[in-house]
């Protein structure tokens, strides 16, 4: 794979471009069509955020920008079957907190670009990316995985263009330019909302409220409680309220129900792929009730290793898609020990929604263990008798005592 910009005019076959429609991936098609002669074919990997008049736009940006074919392709139930139910399984939050919104898609748009290409018959696949962020790598480590032998173009990093040189290039051009709007980056998928602007450069303050895209303003006239009820099945969502939705669906029910509520809003300080600190302002009703509602069900129904274990291997899970490495043989040897995992996990979860506060008010499953024990904690002995419960305390105690008379203090 090569970025050596010399290879340039080598073939005629259509350079596949991830589109977007912002600024970078904007410039790029007519800079590669006059750089390297060849056409344009624009993809945007629909993993949600994008509603049909969105697609609409999308094309006719990429028409006047030159490209010879714009192709949206539908990913959302791809990208929950692949990624995001595993990231439930896993109740996978980075730094304890950030659900993996928008980094957790890179992956699999890789993914489906490089098979798209092989399609095209082309050998090249080209990206928006800056030299600045965490998706360059993820985009690339998936490629070079799934794709050896692609050459991939980001001419925004190599030939390390800033954005006024962008905009001079396209307006020189006659080329439309994206309309200049919030001072705040926005992105948004099938698993939450991403906001940058300057207070996330540092780690002072927060974004103001007008700037959050799902919960603008949530505070100022709150919302009176709602109560609601999500089932799921072996681990997946599959119901809302008793009504049977596919997850995709749900997700994004919830995310509509949830949302104005400002659940699952939060800022999160993490290390980038690079290696430096990061901080973005988030959005993410439905990952955070799904995730919580998950990990409630899991204490219910699994035992304590089992919970322990799981947590140990979810973490380096959202570790590996954090950093575009979801393609590695380990990620399948871990979902597959969640997946396992996942057996028992049946139930519904009964959620109450406040502004700011999600509530767990309780929880039901037929492969409850608390429901399994006939002894009730803190009231009566069950499959024990008390002189059980007293020898297993002193046999517990052992330890302790026989470290304090090797410490000499009895």
């Amino acid at each position: 794979m090569t970025t050596d910009t010399t290879v340039q005019k080598k073939s005629a076959s259509p350079i596949i471009l991830g589109f977007s429609g912002g600024l970078d991936t904007s410039f790029c098609v007519p800079w590669m069509k006059e750089h390297y002669g060849r056409p344009v074919v624009t993809v945007t990997i629909n993993t949600g955020g994008i509603d049909a008049e969105a697609a609409k736009d999308l094309e006719r940006r990429s028409v006047a920008l030159g490209a010879i074919e714009h192709v949206l392709v539908e990913a959302r139930s791809v990208f929950f079957d692949r990624v995001l139910k595993y990231l439930i399984f896993g109740n996978v939050r980075r730094g304890h907190l950030y659900p993996l919104c928008v980094g957790a898609e890179r992956g699999i748009q890789a993914t489906l670009l490089a098979e798209l290409a092989k399609e095209r018959g082309s050998q090249t696949v080209a990206h928006g990316c800056t030299a600045a962020g965490n998706d360059q790598v993820r985009f690339e480590v998936a490629l070079r995985t799934i794709a050896p032998g692609l050459e991939v173009l980001a001419p925004v990093r190599d030939q390390g263009f800033i954005r006024t040189e962008q905009q001079r290039y396209l307006e020189q051009h006659g080329f439309p330019v994206p309309v200049k709007g919030s001072a705040y980056s926005v992105n948004r998928g099938l698993w939450g909302v991403t906001v940058g602007g300057r207070e996330t450069l540092d780690s002072k303050e927060s974004i103001p409220e007008d700037a959050w895209v799902l919960s603008p303003n949530a505070f100022d006239k709150p919302r009176p409680a709602a109560r609601h009820t999500i089932s799921f099945t072996r681990g997946i969502p599959t119901a809302l309220d008793g009504k049977a939705m596919d997850p995709v669906t749900l997700i994004e029910t919830l995310e509509a129900v949830a949302g104005p509520y400002a659940i699952g809003r939060g800022i999160h300080v993490g290390d980038t792929v690079l290696g430096t600190k990061g901080r973005v302002a988030f959005e993410a009703p439905a990952a955070d009730i799904l995730l919580t509602a998950h990990r409630e069900l899991e204490k219910l129904v699994l035992s304590g290793p089992q919970q322990r274990i799981k947590d140990q291997v979810a973490t380096q899970y959202g570790d590996f898609v954090h950093e575009g490495k979801q393609l590695d043989p380990v990620c399948r040897d871990i979902e597959a020990l969640l997946t396992s995992a996942q057996q028992r996990v049946t139930g519904d979860v009964k959620i109450v929604l406040r502004p700011g506060n999600l509530f767990i008010e309780g929880v039901v499953s037929p492969h409850s263990l608390l429901a399994a024990t006939k002894g009730v904690y803190g009231e009566k002995a069950g499959e024990w008798t008390p002189a059980d419960a007293l020898g297993y305390s002193r046999i517990l105690s052992l330890p302790g005592i026989l470290q304090t008379r090797a410490g000499g203090k009895t």
